[in-house]
C-alpha cells in the first residue's frame, strides 16, 4: 500500500531523499534502533516531526549496522546542530531477552521479526560510534533506555549496578521522558546560538554555521540548563553549585559499598519524578557528577494534540515493502487516548517515564487520528485499541490542582484511592460511543489494560457511580474481542501491596460483574488475568496458594510471566538491594534460576508434567491442604 505514497512523504533516512528534498546537510539526524514506522506509537517517528514542524531538517537512520566500516553512520554527514540516539520503543535488552535470560522468539520492532539489526544497549553502542568518527558533534540520548538508566542503576542482565548511562556512553545530554518539549528547548536554543555567534561554532565548505559540543553544552547545560535533562559536570561545572534545595542522593561508590543507600536513592528518584515541583538531583559518579533537571509540567491538552495531529504516514518506510514488522501489526489500527499513569504500579516503568498525571488527547483530535485509520486501504472497519498506558484512565486526575502540587505519592491509588481524584468514567464512554458511530468503523476494541480497581471505586456521587457502572456495561458489551485483558498480577495480599496493587478480592468482584453482563446478554466472552511469579516478597507457598484460588475460579492461565528487573523500579530496587526504599525493611527475593522455575510452575499445575513436581514441593513445604486442594478432583 505504500505505493499510493511518495518517498518524500516519509523522513529521510538515506542521502537519495535528503536530494528529493533539496537539502544539502540535516539539522538533526535521529539513529534509530527500531525499524522506522512513520507513526504517533514510534518514539523516533514523533521526536523527528516535532522538530519537522519546527522547520527542522530531519532525517532518521534507522538500524544502522554497527559492525566494519559504520558507514551507516557516515553516510548522511554532518548535522548543523546535534545527532539523536532512539534507542527503540522497548528497553533493548528486555526486547531482545526473555526474563531466563533467553533470546527471544523474535524482535517486534525489526523487519520480519530479525534479531540482528540491533545490538545489546544501542544507546551506548551508537555514541560510542558517533563520538569517534565526529567527536565534536553533541549527541542527545532519549527513549526509554536512557531515561531509566539516567542515575546508577541495576543491570540484570550484566548482574551488577551500573552508573548513568551518561556516563558510559560519552553522550552529551539525556532528554529523559517523553522527550518533544526537552527536546524542542535543545533546538531552540541551538538556533539561538548560532544567531548570538560569538565563537565555538564549526564552518562546513559551504560555510553554514554547525554546532560544536563546547557551544551546545555552553547554551543546554551550563546557562540555564534545560529542564528535564540530564548533564554530566566536574563539581566546579556545576550551575550554581551545589544548593540547598538541591537533592544530594548517595554517591555511586557509596551504593556500591552499601546497597541500602541505593534503596534510600530510590525513593527520592521516585517521588521527584512524580512532582509538579521537583527539586534537582545531583549524584557523584566515578569523580564526575550526574545532575538530573525537575521534569517540565504536563503537557497541555493542545500540545499532545499538536503531537498526535503531525503528518505522519501511519506506515513502516517503503524500505520495507514485503516484510513483517510484528510491532507495527499490532498497532496499525489503534489508538491511544492519553499520556501518563497514575498506577504507580512496583514493576512498571511508565510512571517513571511518562509520569503519574495523566494528559489526555481532545475528543476531535481523537476522531481525526480514527477518520484517518478508516481511509487506509488494509482497514477493514476495526479499531483495534482505543487505549493508553491504562485504558481506562482517560482525562482523570485531581479535582485540586493546589493538591496535585503539593504531593508526591507515586500512586493515586495505592495504597488508597486518594479522595483528590475524579474518578469519571463519562468522556471515555463518549469518546467509545463518538468512535463507533463514524462511517467506516464497525466495531472498536479495547486491547489496553483495563483497572478493574477504578471501575469499582465506591463514589460519593451517585451520578458518577452510575457512570461507572455504565462504562463497564459499554465495555463489556460492545468493545471486548472475545477475551478481555485485566492484570491482578497476584493473589497475595503481601505481594500485591509491594506491588502497588489492590487486594485480589477485588478481581473476584470484577470477574462476578462480567459473568453477569456475558450472562445476562448471551455472551460467550473470557475474562483473561495476568499474573508474575518472582515478585519481590513472592515466596513459594504464595504462588501455590495463587494456584488454588485461580483454580477455583476456573482459570488454566496463560498470560503469565516471570519478573524481570528493569532499570528505575521499586521493584527491581526491592530485588537488587534486598530492601524496601520505603521502609527500609529486609524484603525476600527469589533470584536463581530454580527458585524461579519453582515459582514458574505453580501457573501450570494443570499439566500432567508439572504435577509430580508440584506435590513433591508442597509435601517437602509441609503444605499437604494444598495438595488436596490442587489435585482432589484430577
Amino acid at each position: 500500500m505504500n505505493e499510493r505514497r511518495h518517498l518524500s512523504d516519509w523522513l529521510p533516512t538515506t542521502r537519495k531523499e535528503m536530494d528529493l528534498r533539496g537539502w544539502d546537510r540535516a539539522d538533526v539526524i535521529l539513529f534509530s534502533a527500531d525499524a522506522y514506522v512513520d507513526h504517533p506509537s514510534f518514539g523516533a517517528a514523533v521526536i523527528g516531526r516535532i522538530l519537522e514542524a519546527e522547520g527542522l531538517r530531519v532525517c532518521i537512520v534507522p538500524q544502522p549496522d554497527w559492525h566494519g566500516d559504520h558507514r551507516d553512520f557516515r553516510k548522511l554527514g554532518r548535522p548543523r546542530l546535534w545527532f539523536g540516539i532512539a534507542p527503540g520503543c522497548m528497553d533493548s535488552m528486555v526486547n531482545k531477552y526473555t526474563a531466563a535470560r533467553r533470546l527471544r522468539s523474535e524482535d517486534a520492532y525489526s523487519p520480519d521479526g530479525r534479531h540482528d539489526l540491533r545490538p545489546e544497549y544501542p544507546t551506548i553502542i551508537y555514541t560510542q560510534i558517533l563520538k569517534k568518527l565526529y567527536p565534536d558533534v553533541p549527541v542527545v540520548l532519549g527513549g526509554i533506555e536512557a531515561s531509566m538508566r539516567r542515575l546508577m542503576h541495576y543491570d540484570y542482565w550484566k548482574e551488577r549496578f551500573m552508573p548513568s548511562i551518561l556516563a558510559l556512553s560519552g553522550a552529551d545530554l539525556i532528554t529523559y521522558g517523553m522527550g518533544e518539549q526537552s527536546t524542542l528547548e535543545v533546538c531552540r536554543r541551538m538556533q539561538q546560538a548560532i544567531e548570538d555567534y560569538d565563537g565555538g561554532l564549526f564552518y562546513d565548505e559551504n560555510g553554514e554555521a554547525c554546532i560544536t559540543t563546547d557551544t551546545f553544552r555552553r547554551y543546554v547545560a551550563m546557562k540555564n540548563p534545560v529542564p528535564q535533562t540530564v548533564a554530566l559536570y566536574n563539581r566546579e561545572e556545576i550551575p550554581q553549585g551545589i544548593r540547598e534545595d538541591d537533592i544530594v542522593l548517595h554517591s555511586y561508590d557509596e551504593c556500591l559499598n552499601d546497597l541500602r543507600l541505593h534503596a534510600m536513592n530510590f525513593r527520592h528518584v521516585e517521588e521527584e519524578s512524580n512532582s509538579l515541583h521537583a527539586h534537582r538531583l545531583l549524584q557523584e559518579t566515578q569523580g564526575k557528577w550526574v545532575v538530573v533537571y525537575p521534569p517540565y509540567p504536563p503537557m497541555t491538552e493542545q500540545e499532545l494534540d499538536h503531537s498526535f495531529d503531525l503528518p505522519y504516514t501511519r506506515l513502516p518506510h517503503p524500505k520495507y515493502d514485503g516484510k513483517r514488522i510484528p510491532a507495527y501489526e499490532m498497532i496499525r489500527h489503534s489508538v491511544c487516548l492519553h499520556r501518563g499513569c497514575f498506577g504507580g504500579c512496583a514493576f512498571c516503568t511508565i510512571s517513571a517515564h511518562q509520569g503519574k498525571f495523566v494528559v489526555s488527547r481532545s475528543r476531535e483530535s481523537i476522531l481525526r487520528e480514527v477518520e484517518q485509520i478508516t481511509h487506509m486501504p488494509d482497514f477493514k472497519g476495526y479499531i483495534s485499541d482505543l487505549g493508553g498506558p491504562s485504558a481506562n484512565m482517560y482525562r482523570m486526575g485531581g479535582r485540586n490542582p493546589k493538591a496535585c502540587a503539593a504531593c508526591v505519592r507515586p500512586s493515586c491509588i495505592h495504597p488508597q484511592v486518594c479522595p483528590n481524584l475524579s474518578v469519571d468514567h463519562r468522556p471515555l464512554t463518549d469518546i467509545y460511543r463518538a468512535v463507533d458511530a463514524m462511517p467506516g468503523v464497525k466495531k472498536s476494541f479495547i486491547g489496553s489494560g483495563v483497572r478493574y480497581d477504578l471501575i469499582l471505586h465506591p463514589q460519593r456521587d451517585d451520578t458518577l457511580e452510575s457512570a461507572s457502572r455504565e462504562y463497564a456495561e459499554e465495555l463489556i458489551l460492545h468493545h471486548v474481542s472475545g477475551r478481555l485483558k485485566v492484570a491482578p498480577e497476584h493473589t497475595s495480599s503481601e505481594v500485591l501491596n509491594i506491588m502497588r496493587k489492590p487486594s485480589f478480592r477485588l478481581f473476584g468482584r470484577f470477574k462476578a460483574l462480567f459473568d453477569n453482563i456475558c450472562r445476562k446478554h448471551h455472551l460467550r466472552q473470557q475474562l483473561i488475568p495476568y499474573f508474575i511469579s518472582s515478585h519481590p516478597g513472592c515466596r513459594e507457598a504464595d504462588m501455590a496458594e495463587l494456584a488454588v484460588l485461580t483454580k477455583q475460579m476456573d482459570f488454566h492461565l496463560e498470560q503469565v510471566q516471570d519478573f524481570t528487573p528493569t532499570p528505575m523500579t521499586l521493584a527491581t530496587t526491592c530485588w537488587a538491594t534486598g530492601y524496601h526504599p520505603y521502609t527500609g525493611e529486609r524484603i525476600f527475593s527469589a533470584k536463581t534460576p530454580a527458585e524461579k522455575q519453582c515459582q514458574r510452575m505453580y501457573f501450570f499445575w494443570y499439566k500432567p508434567d508439572e504435577r509430580r513436581r508440584i506435590e513433591a514441593r508442597l509435601r517437602s513445604m509441609g503444605r499437604m491442604d494444598l495438595i488436596t486442594q490442587l489435585f482432589k478432583h484430577r
